[in-house]
């Protein structure tokens, strides 16, 4: 006798986001001789889409994607050594929290605020996401 197994319907189909609004850090960044010497005030956004299919679990943490450990991550990368592009900062962040596999896709907006006048800030804006893996 054979045993039929049934997919079980979903129900909903999930679309998760983490995000981070307006983290403000001083940090080194800059290829002008004054920015090597002085912190410069740096807004961070962040926005992370994760597995759809994620069973968050309030007992065990790691079900989930910590908004915490993605904020003492990008607090200690800007904290280790000076950049000069924010392009090479934002490819830091983006190698640091791909090690966690339960992030699909990562939208990270830097911003100067200090560097340019007339200006409420300058920067770039990055979208990465997780080739499929097989």
């Amino acid at each position: 006798m054979k045993l039929i197994k049934f997919k079980t319907k979903k129900s909903f189909n999930y679309k998760r986001k983490i995000f981070i609004k307006d983290l403000l850090l001083k940090i080194l960044v800059g290829i002008h001789s004054f920015e090597k010497k002085k912190k410069q005030r740096v807004k961070f956004n962040v926005e992370i889409n994760t597995d759809p299919n994620l069973n968050p679990n309030q007992d065990n943490l790691d079900s989930i994607v910590n908004y915490e450990y993605i904020l003492n991550s990008i607090k200690k990368i800007t904290n280790r050594k000076h950049y000069p592009l924010l392009e090479t900062l934002s490819e830091d962040i983006f190698f640091k929290l791909f090690k966690d596999k339960k992030i699909r896709k990562i939208k990270l907006r830097i911003e100067k605020l200090d560097i340019i006048k007339n200006t409420s800030s300058v920067g770039i804006e990055t979208e990465k996401v997780r080739s499929n893996e097989h």
